[in-house]
């Protein structure tokens, strides 16, 4: 749901009482020495504790348009193009004004930041992401009863919730590290316990862009009393000194590949014998057998090493003597 500014209330009184009270303007100009409604500003005085450019605010929203791409492409097959709207401040009644009823609410919380955060989720993405997710196509979302989401469609929210809160910790790791965890949810926006009513929040939407089809939104909802202690560090644009590994591909790769788990194997001999010997064997009976000096040790059934049967501590151990060639017999 992208976001429109709208009037309040009280600025929509105030609109019609300056139009019916036309005495002493006429068509907006302001008769010669009446000056009552003019006072004086001086440029740069507002406060911008509530409407202050979030610099850093918008850079997370970026970035986690870039990290959400990944939690939507296995569910929709495509690589989705996700962009953010600059945060908007109003109240959360103004918000619930302009949303619809019903909405998947999932509400999170913000543990360093003593505080929560909501994702909302319209229900025509959450039906379009399901009939994708399931082998239908993405063009557009399902004919469903409004009302309550299906089994299905929940366990679909559950997955993108958890994946776009990890990809959130992921973008907020450069400003500061916090912890999202599911609290709850909700399917009305006047069921949900997030804030008051007349308490201002601030309103980050997204738009996820794909083919063939409509570009759905969602919303990511913060409190600004949780987000005023790091007011100024979302205002600055001095990023924090968190700095992550930046490895290139080929040394993730390597890597990856090292940590392959690999299966070791220690043989003590590999005797052979006839069928009918096998046939006729019991209970008790012996059964030859010659051992080579020491033991071969096997790496995923290829002879790799030879080695010594020892023990550390309370477990049997082997002890490599030689590295085995592939040039050798």
């Amino acid at each position: 749901m992208v976001s429109s500014r709208k009037l309040s209330n009280e600025e929509v009184e105030a609109l019609i009482e300056g139009l019916s009270n036309s005495s002493g303007a006429a068509d907006g100009v302001f008769m010669d020495g009446d000056n009552s409604g003019v006072r004086p500003f001086t440029f740069g005085s507002d406060d911008l504790s509530l409407l202050g450019d979030y610099y850093a605010l918008r850079m997370i929203n970026e970035r986690f348009s870039r990290f959400a791409r990944s939690v939507f492409l296995p569910m929709l097959r495509v690589q989705p193009r996700i962009s953010s709207f600059p945060p908007e401040v109003k109240t959360f009644d103004d918000y619930s004004a302009s949303s619809e009823n019903f909405v998947s609410l999932t509400n999170s919380r913000m543990e360093e930041l003593r505080g929560n955060q909501l994702m909302v989720l319209p229900p025509n993405f959450i039906s379009l992401l399901t009939n994708s997710y399931y082998g239908g196509t993405a063009v557009r979302p399902l004919k469903r009863v409004q009302g309550e989401f299906t089994a299905t469609e929940q366990r679909v929210i559950e997955i993108v919730t958890g994946g776009l809160n990890e990809a959130l910790q992921m973008a907020w790791r450069d400003l500061t590290p916090v912890t999202f965890s599911i609290q709850g949810r909700e399917e009305n926006m006047q069921f949900a316990s997030f804030v008051d009513g007349s308490e201002t929040v601030i309103i980050c939407s997204f738009v996820v862009q794909l083919p063939k089809t409509e570009p759905a939104t969602f919303d990511i909802i913060y409190p600004l009393q949780t987000l005023k202690p790091i007011a100024s560090q979302l205002r600055s644009r001095v990023q924090s000194d968190y700095v992550d590994d930046d490895l290139s591909w080929r040394q993730r790769l390597e890597r990856a590949i090292l940590n392959i788990p690999l299966t070791l194997t220690g043989r003590l001999a590999e005797p052979t014998t006839a069928l009918h010997n096998l046939i006729h064997l019991q209970s008790g009976d012996t059964f030859p057998m010659q051992l080579h000096d020491g033991v071969q040790v096997l790496v995923e059934g290829r002879v790799m090493f030879s080695g010594e049967m020892g023990q550390v501590g309370p477990q049997a151990a082997l002890h490599l003597t030689r590295r085995i060639h592939e040039t050798e017999d």
